[in-house]
């Protein structure tokens, strides 16, 4: 009985199915070995390229592109897969590439936003101008780079916010992060300070910092003293800065701010504060008037009863 249902099953029309099927089957697994044999390359190239190139930058600049690289590996292979599939269920390709061409044109008129952000992307992955891990103000927001696609770069502000900027809004990169840093220092003393004696201070503060083993490896060199930078209402201001390596300038910065505030406690070095001088004005013959003050009744009363008698 089995054997007559098997003689009487046409066989040349379950071919065809059956062996498009089994070509589906096919092209998808080979395709998706394609995309994992390709990416783990990438990531193996990516390794090599990292212990060519050396140092911090260049390891965040090959885990950017990679990661790029990946994408569009997988973004491609599924495509031609997705076609040869359509192509075996016999979906003829020819009218859907001319619709996509059309398609394509009026997509491109009307999300111009969409191209722009592919194109700039392309190009700042291409110029290096962001990489993972860099500390950027782009679009006029600051922060750290968490991610850069074709699309748009993810940026974490010091509040721990998430911002999420599409490439085509990026018209100037400030990238403080590249190969090094300064950390630039305003202090202002009082007028009445030895200029030279302060700036001898704030040499030896920056010697003793940089002598630091904390952070003999943060800073690169020795302080560079500007010297006197403005002259304010109530402050002298002395500039200097310290090369730094990347990421490194604020906390430079910090701990340099807290040195020369103790040092300039200890040797009674003033930082002035603002404050106002009141004027009574002069005499003709060049005495200068009493300055009036006048106290609350309360308060007068109570200064005078604890006056001793």
């Amino acid at each position: 009985m089995n054997m007559d249902f098997l003689n009487n099953i046409n066989w040349e029309r379950w071919s065809a199915p059956a062996l498009s099927g089994v070509r589906i089957v096919f092209i998808m697994i080979a395709a998706w070995i394609a995309i994992a044999v390709l990416q783990r390359g990438v990531r193996t190239v990516r390794t090599r390229i990292e212990g060519h190139m050396g140092g911090e930058d260049g390891a965040r600049r090959a885990q950017t592109l990679g990661r790029v690289v990946r994408y569009l590996i997988g973004v491609v292979i599924s495509a031609v897969a997705i076609m040869l599939v359509l192509a075996e269920v016999g979906v003829s390709l020819a009218p859907i590439l001319g619709a996509a061409g059309v398609v394509g044109v009026a997509i491109g008129f009307g999300a111009q936003s969409l191209v722009k952000d592919y194109f700039t992307g392309f190009f700042i992955l291409f110029e290096d101008q962001i990489r993972t891990g860099d500390v950027v103000k782009i679009a006029d927001i600051g922060g750290f780079v968490e991610d850069v696609t074709l699309r748009h770069v993810r940026l974490r502000d010091y509040d721990g916010n998430v911002h999420f900027i599409p490439n085509g809004l990026i018209s100037t990169v400030t990238n403080m992060t590249r190969s090094f840093a300064h950390a630039v220092m305003d202090v202002g003393v009082s007028y009445r300070e030895n200029v030279d004696e302060v700036m001898a201070i704030m040499a030896e503060v920056g010697a003793q910092l940089r002598a630091d083993p904390a952070f003999a490896s943060k800073i690169m060199d020795d302080m560079e003293m500007a010297g006197v930078d403005r002259l304010d209402d109530s402050a002298v201001v002395l500039r200097c800065r310290i090369k730094t390596a990347p990421l490194q300038q604020w906390g430079v910065r910090r701990e340099y701010l807290r040195r020369i505030k103790a040092a300039f406690d200890a040797r009674g070095v003033e930082i002035p504060f603002p404050h106002v001088t009141f004027y009574a004005g002069v005499n003709k013959d060049g005495s200068a008037p009493s300055l009036p003050l006048r106290m609350p009744r309360e308060l007068a009363e109570l200064v005078q009863d604890k006056q001793p008698a």
